[in-house]
């Protein structure tokens, strides 16, 4: 893998990183979809100036972060236009003009001199600037990070959590946070969060217009304290409080099933999740699996270099997945089938199904290695890259897309099932003795592959 990889793909934010291989399955009801809310309506006037502290000499490089002890960079530059941090003191240049300056400055005077409520200070209303200019991009994985936020996202790949244990992705219909994983044994699960739950307010707060860094912050908290959240499932709302606690547990979860049926889940693709899948594999070989389940619902994604390095544990000689960026540059990455699996195997998805585990889905479906059973999956075909500043502050933005082997653009169109299956949610939740329907079709897919 080219250690100068960096490609962050990272399309949801993480209090925890595992989901119960029970609890994660999505309750298909009717969610509120005519919520009329929007995240990207910031003036673009306190957008544009943000490139002026945007600098050549104040970035630092481009990382791929998912776990603190596998951190890859490479040097990544971007223009200048200008090294003063002072916006009443900065030389117009470029895309920055001296009518933005004095706009910006008439802006700060008239916020100084007339804003009534409480006072901001001039840090975060530089922060706003440049949160204000990423937003513009209309993107909701492209964002900026202060140096508080960006601590955040580093402790995130560390693999232990102080919150309530979910993952929150950002809803497309609504443009509000969702849960889009619930983790086993978490404040969250026992809470009664579920899948699919719309996070409308977080301690009162409506979340409508904050990115969801703001929103996992605000539900993130000390070990113990109570946090109360306002949800919207199946169209009404609900009120949820969660005991903040800390949140551990692996991406990868294995169980052998009946008749030399192996079950694995992969939750999501960090750093630590290959080693984990080649042990997890190896557990299963030696109880005896003739068969393999792959579970990669509610997965919403991770790195791809992760992702690359599971395929090539899977398919055959060939390529798993390229990129293209703005500029047509492509990018391939391959397998050698030196270790494609042997055995039958059904992959398990739905509509959480995001980025990474789209590429696994995708490259698998291709070459016909394994049968998809469950729910068109999310449709997230691009990358992202982190690139953090000197300054401790960081930058992710959206860098390229990718493709399958087949050459397939699932970039809000997903991947289809081979064979189509719902989540009975009223079969599984609150009963004494709870199905899985997609497991249940998965097994029997996977039984009528195994007698060939």
């Amino acid at each position: 893998m080219d250690q100068n990889n960096q490609y962050y793909d990272m399309d949801s934010y993480r209090e925890g990183n595992a989901i119960d291989k029970k609890k994660k399955k999505k309750d298909n009801g009717a969610f509120c979809g005519g919520l009329a809310v929007g995240i990207f309506g910031t003036l673009l006037v306190t957008c544009i100036i943000a490139i002026i502290y945007w600098n050549s000499s104040n970035a630092g490089p481009a990382i791929n972060v998912n776990d603190d002890d596998a951190v890859t960079a490479s040097t990544t530059t971007r223009a200048s236009s200008s090294k003063s941090k002072s916006t009443k003191n900065v030389k117009a240049d470029g895309f920055v003009t001296e009518e933005m300056i004095t706009k910006l400055n008439y802006l700060y005077d008239m916020i100084r001199s007339e804003y009534f409520l409480e006072e901001v200070s001039d840090e975060d209303l530089a922060d706003g600037i440049y949160k204000g200019m990423m937003d513009a991009l209309g993107d909701p994985y492209s964002e900026y990070y202060t140096m508080a936020e960006f601590e955040e996202l580093m402790q995130s790949s560390s693999g232990v959590y102080y919150g309530i244990g979910a993952y929150v992705s950002m809803d497309e219909t609504t443009n509000i946070p969702r849960i889009s994983g619930v983790f086993k044994d978490s404040p969250a699960e026992r809470a009664g969060f579920r899948t699919d739950d719309l996070i409308y307010m977080v301690e009162g707060d409506m979340t409508s217009g904050k990115t969801l860094t703001q929103v996992v912050m605000q539900i993130r908290g000390e070990e113990g304290t109570e946090v109360h959240v306002t949800i919207i499932r199946d169209g009404k709302q609900m009120e949820m409080t969660a005991i903040r606690g800390r949140v551990e547990s692996p991406t990868v979860e294995t169980e052998m099933l009946e008749n030399g049926m192996g079950y694995l889940q992969i939750t999501e693709f960090d750093d630590v999740t290959t080693n984990q899948f080649k042990d997890g594999m190896q557990e299963l070989y030696n109880q005896g699996m003739k068969g393999l389940i792959l579970d990669l619902r509610a997965n919403p994604g991770g790195n791809l270099s992760t992702v690359v390095q599971i395929a090539q544990q899977l398919l055959p000689e060939g390529l798993i997945v390229y990129t293209e960026d703005k500029e047509g540059n492509r990018k391939d990455y391959k397998c050698k089938g030196d270790k494609e699996i042997q055995i039958p195997m059904v992959v398990l998805i739905d509509g959480n199904s995001a980025s990474a585990a789209e590429i696994l889905a995708g490259a698998i479906q291709d070459y016909g290695k394994g049968t998809l059973v469950g729910k068109t999956t999310f449709g997230k075909g691009i990358v992202q890259s982190v690139i953090p500043s000197k300054d401790g502050t960081a930058v992710k933005i959206t860098v390229s897309g990718y493709f399958t082997p087949k050459g397939r653009n699932i970039h809000k169109i997903g991947i289809e099932p081979d064979i189509d299956c719902d989540f009975d949610g009223t079969l599984y939740y609150n009963v004494d003795d709870p199905v899985d329907t997609q497991l249940e079709k998965a097994k029997e897919v996977l039984k009528g592959l195994m007698k060939k």
